[in-house]
């Protein structure tokens, strides 16, 4: 009896988490996570470009160039274009302050919750290492809707 309600307590979790993503994805990123640009997604890889702002210190702002590649992955929820887990990994180019000029790489992961239709919020964490500079990590929050098909 206990092997059967083992059994049947993971077939439910399996089928939750056993949604699909659609085959493609366009989203348009206004707040910047992964950057305020652009990301298309094809299954479970996508890429983005955008421009990437962010704080390290109170009072002073450090604008980026960022691209990348992002994986998904464990999609939770019976909605069309499921909520997901992700990590990435990303290119940075400087404009600003002790950045400026300066290449670097960030890596990220987190959540992206499907809201509504298309609109997303994400909340995530990352690292950022560059020459010459200490590493920072910092919280990655972002808004963007999604266009999937």
């Amino acid at each position: 009896m206990q092997r059967l309600i083992s059994i049947s307590l993971l077939l439910g979790a399996s089928t939750t988490f056993a949604q699909q993503f659609p085959r493609h994805e366009l989203s348009i990123n206004g707040f910047r996570n992964p950057s305020i640009g652009l990301e298309y997604r094809q299954n479970h890889v996508s890429v983005h470009a955008g421009y990437y702002l962010t704080a390290f210190r109170a009072g002073v702002n450090t604008s980026f160039l960022r691209a990348g590649l992002t994986y998904w992955f464990l999609p939770v929820g019976c909605k069309p274009n499921p909520s997901s887990f992700y990590t990435s990994v990303s290119y940075v180019r400087g404009f600003n302050g002790d950045y400026r000029e300066k290449n670097g790489a960030m890596g990220e992961v987190g959540f992206r919750w499907m809201v509504w239709k298309g609109l997303n919020l994400r909340i995530g964490v990352a690292a950022l290492m560059a020459p010459g500079e200490s590493l920072k990590v910092n919280p990655t929050p972002g808004i963007g809707y999604a266009f999937s098909w």
